[in-house]
């Protein structure tokens, strides 16, 4: 339990210190989500639901724009989103290396290389 703990908090310090860096990514898709809509003649909330879908690259397709402008925008929000995506992974991978840095023993660490060598 107290790898987790450990993983946790190394984990919300890191979206702490890259915040404002998500927020602005957060801001430019929901921007051009809007300006989407606009073209396309969407709800907000479409539009939101449409942009995140395709800045998660999830893309359902149940909504689509159909104006080369609003595609030409969909590649960029999905470009933001691959970005997005890619930081909250780093984060990830960082938190649980330090966490098992701080909680593995290195002499196991030492065996376990040892053995695969």
């Amino acid at each position: 339990m107290p790898f987790t703990f450990t993983f946790i908090h190394i984990f919300l310090w890191g979206l702490f210190l890259i915040s404002p860096i998500l927020l602005m990514l957060f801001a430019i898709i929901i921007i051009l989500g809007l300006i989407v809509s606009r073209i396309e003649s969407w709800s907000r909330f479409d539009a939101l639901y449409w942009a995140f879908i395709t800045a998660l690259t999830v893309g359902y397709g149940d909504i689509r724009p159909l104006n080369k402008s609003s595609r030409i925008l969909s590649v960029l929000i999905a470009c933001l989103g691959i970005m997005l995506t890619g930081i909250l992974v780093a984060i990830t991978v960082k938190a649980v290396s330090n966490a098992f840095e701080i909680h593995v023993d290195p002499e196991i660490i030492k065996h376990i290389t040892q053995d695969v060598k």
